[in-house]
């Protein structure tokens, strides 16, 4: 055994005996203490006798260990033996319990990344992107605006909190602000929307239809329910035969004035059903428009078709054969688009509306209010609530409406958009209302 007392000279001029795989040399101030050389690597390692077996440990590099700190933790090692305990037994328990805090270290950090991408925000966005894939276009892009003005807004802490995590609390806040900021309506469909998120969130691990992308938040809870529903108070708006004849004579040719114009003249028509219409929706020899309403919780969208009166069906006819030329030039197809290439916003729509009734100087109105305003007067005319749903592609639901009532309506829708273009004829040219019609009074909270 060869055995001096190590110094840092020694160490180096150290090499390991040619023709072996490993030498040593042992040091004289601590017995039990070596350096091992294996080809160029040198360690400092530790061996001792323990109940008649030998016990060899690793102290580490000599690269890394001073003489002094080595000869320290070999003097420690043989405490240990000489009290009967296996030094290789705390090196493991000490390795062990620096893998286990390893583990957890990166358990917390998949963790934390976990968080970081199921946030309340994501669910939000998951969830609008679902409404889309679901073809709910105007409806996700509601949601969207909703969340991105009074939620993403001015709560950025809440949004980028783990979805499980938000409390009822926390959202019945920012629910609040809405309604302190004066939007109650806003409140009322935040409040909606989020509950509708939450519930998605809930319910996907266990129905197919919705989107798996929804089962990593693991929400199991829906903290919007405890919120109180904030009803939506019925618009009342009913527009005068004077303001209805301003508002005609302002639309003048562009495709969104046409939209306007086709939306009236076709009983008041929802905005949004008109803008997914496309050429082949439209039947020529027989002005029949077909048209499909996704609202209510249908698995497929209903097919609503409108039998429309002269006027509108020469509008519809003109932009269904530009429409077809669009399409043979690779262009989109849709009955309604802006420049021939993309379908028109529903808020340039709204904006539009307001313009002109800003410039009637009269009381405000919106695109809805129209559509009122038709019913109301359909109404007067004498048209009854059965042909009206029919024509407005509302209220029809029920076990009659969906399994029994296979009735066109097309006659009768026919004759009721027939009489409404001459009444519209007969507003164009001031004409009063016929003494035989019966005019409906304005009711707060009459429905559209």
């Amino acid at each position: 055994m060869n055995r001096e007392r190590l110094t840092p000279t020694r160490i180096a001029a150290f090499a390991c005996p040619e023709g072996k795989q490993q030498g040593f040399i042992w040091d004289t101030e601590v017995p039990r203490l070596a350096v091992r050389a294996s080809g160029s690597a040198k360690s400092f390692i530790f061996e001792a006798k323990l109940a008649g077996r030998t016990v060899r440990v690793t102290i580490g590099a000599v690269d890394v260990w001073a003489v002094g700190d080595a000869r320290i933790e070999a003097r420690r090692l043989q405490t240990l033996v000489d009290k009967g305990i296996d030094p290789r037994d705390e090196r493991r328990e000490k390795d062990e319990a620096r893998e286990a805090r390893k583990s957890a270290a990166e358990a917390e950090k998949r963790e934390q990344e976990r968080q970081g991408h199921y946030t309340l925000r994501k669910l939000c966005e998951a969830y609008v992107d679902f409404l889309d894939a679901q073809g709910k276009g105007r409806s996700a892009r509601d949601t969207a605006s909703v969340f991105k003005c009074h939620l993403y807004q001015g709560h950025a802490a809440l949004c980028d909190t783990p979805a499980r995590d938000v409390t009822a609390r926390q959202l019945a806040t920012v629910v609040r602000k809405a309604m302190e900021d004066g939007k109650e309506r806003t409140a009322g469909k935040l409040r909606s929307f989020l509950l509708a998120a939450y519930r998605a969130a809930v319910r996907a691990p266990f129905d197919p239809k919705l989107p798996a992308a929804l089962i990593p938040f693991d929400v199991i809870a829906n903290p919007v329910e405890p919120l109180a529903t904030i009803p939506v108070r019925a618009g009342n708006r009913v527009l005068s035969d004077a303001e209805l004849k301003v508002f005609i004579e302002a639309l003048k040719d562009s495709p969104m004035d046409r939209l306007l114009k086709v939306a009236l003249l076709a009983g008041g028509q929802r905005i949004q059903q008109l803008l997914r219409a496309r050429a082949g929706d439209f039947d020529s020899k027989t002005g029949a428009l077909r048209l499909f309403d996704p609202k209510g919780k249908r698995a497929t969208p209903r097919e609503h078709v409108l039998p429309l009166a002269p006027r509108a069906a020469g509008i519809v006819a003109d932009l269904s054969d530009l429409a077809r030329k669009r399409k043979s030039e690779g262009k989109t197809d849709l009955l309604f688009s802006s420049f021939g290439t993309r379908p028109i916003a529903p808020e340039t729509i709204s904006n539009r509306v307001t313009d002109i009734a800003k410039d009637l100087k009269g009381d405000p109105f919106q695109a809805r209010d129209l559509r009122r305003t038709a019913e109301t007067m359909l109404a007067s005319m004498g048209i009854s609530r059965d042909v009206r749903a029919q024509l407005l592609s509302h209220g029809i639901s029920g076990v009659q409406a969906t399994h029994y009532d296979r009735h066109s309506y097309m006659d009768e829708k026919r004759a009721a958009l027939v009489a409404w273009e001459k009444r519209i004829a007969a507003i164009e040219a001031g004409e009063k209302a016929p003494e035989n019609v019966r005019r409906l009074p304005r009711k707060r909270g009459a429905a559209a």
